[in-house]
């Protein structure tokens, strides 16, 4: 991790595209802006994890409903299908 120190007005930019600006000092707080391309997502951490998490749950709730979706369309498995040839 790289720690910078910055007064209000000062600046660190990443990459070429990408300005944080220091806006703001009260108390423990800081207030950044952000000057980025509209191509790139920005959000607080905390914002990012519940994001994160809430689309994996999604995903996992699809895979689950697609499965029973489709579960019967192939019907019972055929005769010759059916592992020991029963």
């Amino acid at each position: 991790m790289l720690t910078l120190t910055r007064k209000i007005g000062e600046s660190i930019c990443i990459g070429d595209d990408i300005k944080v600006v220091v806006k703001e000092i009260k108390g423990k707080q800081v207030r950044l802006g952000i000057i980025a391309p509209p191509d790139v997502y920005v959000c607080r951490d905390e914002l990012y994890e519940k994001i994160q998490q809430a689309n994996l749950q999604a995903q996992v709730g699809t895979d689950v409903n697609i499965l029973d979706s489709i579960s019967g369309l192939f019907g019972p498995a055929a005769k010759g299908d059916r592992k020991g040839g029963g």
